[in-house]
């Protein structure tokens, strides 16, 4: 099988920027709860207190005994502190879990000229190399220079512009930026 030099470089780029943990954002606690995440909240030694709760559009989940919390924008931890917080005054000596069972947030898209187009659910942010990677790359008749990040953010639409022909040759790397949910790479 041969492979060419820009997918050498592809692959290369990604094995690198795999093995070293992304600044802020190295580690589970880490995690910002978003809609459409599962999470599993359990009270320990409470087995009725067992949820497995989809997180609204509205940002919340609803518990027994508490109601409505909101999550989304918060770390398992600092939702774990709000449930033990809001559930003391029914149960005293209460001890709350909180698991993301199911992410349901950090979906990015990749359309155009890639070998696998389409919505793709990973676990932690992305560059924008990254996601094209994960969409096995560009074909052949792909524009390099005209690639570009297309990001809904506060009611309006940002174009960022993504020069694959520069960053494979290791230059304007800064392009390369971290995605956000809901972005939609778009390789012409």
């Amino acid at each position: 099988m041969k492979l060419n030099a820009a997918a050498l470089i592809t692959v290369f780029l990604l094995s690198l920027s795999l093995s070293f943990p992304l600044e802020g954002k190295c580690c589970a606690a880490d995690y910002t709860i978003a809609p459409a995440d599962v999470l599993e909240i359990s009270i320990w030694g409470e087995q009725e207190l067992t949820r497995q709760l989809v997180v609204r559009p509205d940002g919340k989940v609803s518990f027994p005994l508490i109601g409505d919390l909101t999550v989304a924008g918060k770390t398992t931890a600092q939702v774990k502190s709000l449930v033990e917080k809001k559930i003391r005054s029914f149960i005293p000596e209460a001890s709350a879990t909180v698991i993301v069972s199911q992410l349901g947030s950090l979906q990015y898209y990749v359309i155009g000229k890639v070998a696998k187009p389409g919505m793709f659910n990973v676990s932690r942010s992305l560059s924008v190399l990254q996601a094209l990677a994960l969409a096995g790359g560009l074909t052949t008749f792909a524009d390099e220079d005209s690639i570009s990040v297309i990001r809904y953010k506060d009611g309006k639409v940002l174009h960022l512009p993504f020069d694959y022909s520069e960053v494979k040759h290791g230059k304007n790397l800064q392009q390369d930026i971290m995605l956000e949910r809901g972005d939609v790479v778009l390789v012409p």
